[in-house]
């Protein structure tokens, strides 16, 4: 078992194929669209990796979250999948911690938009318990669905004073804003 971290160009054609492949599996009931895809690629890529192919995946993308107005620069995490066959045996766990500590080294926030609670804060991630709005060219959009839907992880840049009550909102983007 090997646990490795690569930046999106340095992936070969092959392991993106299989990435989308993993996605497809892990989705296969919602379905991963276009902008899914589009989501997970362009930052780091945890893999964990067993006898030559992947079988799960964590990726973190820079994204700018505001709160309250003030921005703050946040190592968003995408694509947390495992293959049907190897859940359960803490791969998607040891990507997280992973993520969790190149996020911790490298930005202000962490965050990620997710109904799995118990996992993740196991795992050191709080419940955003303010109201959640998308950034847009018309002003900001109120996106009250996403409500406590969202999870954020301080880091050792994270301001003293973050208020996990205060307004929270992202740039806007294709598909899922969050």
């Amino acid at each position: 078992m090997t646990l490795r971290r690569a930046r999106t160009e340095e992936l070969s054609d092959r392991a993106r194929a299989e990435l989308r492949a993993l996605f497809e599996e892990a989705w296969r009931d919602e379905g991963f669209p276009d902008e899914d895809w589009d989501h997970a690629i362009g930052g780091w890529h945890f893999l964990l990796e067993l006898e030559g192919s992947v079988r799960s995946h964590v990726s973190v993308v820079e994204r700018v979250l505001e709160v309250a107005g003030r921005p703050l620069r946040t190592g968003y995490v995408e694509a947390v999948a495992t293959r049907e066959a190897d859940r359960r045996r803490g791969f998607a766990t040891a990507l997280i911690r992973a993520a969790t500590a190149f996020i911790d080294e490298h930005h202000e926030l962490g965050a990620l938009g997710t109904g799995l609670f118990d996992f993740y804060e196991r795992l050191g991630w709080e419940r955003w318990r303010g109201p959640l709005s998308v950034r847009t060219e018309a002003g900001p959009v109120r996106t009250p669905e996403e409500d406590g839907f969202v999870m954020f992880r301080r880091t050792p840049a994270t301001p003293s004073d973050l208020d996990p009550g205060a307004p929270l909102s992202c740039e806007w983007r294709p598909g899922d804003v969050w």
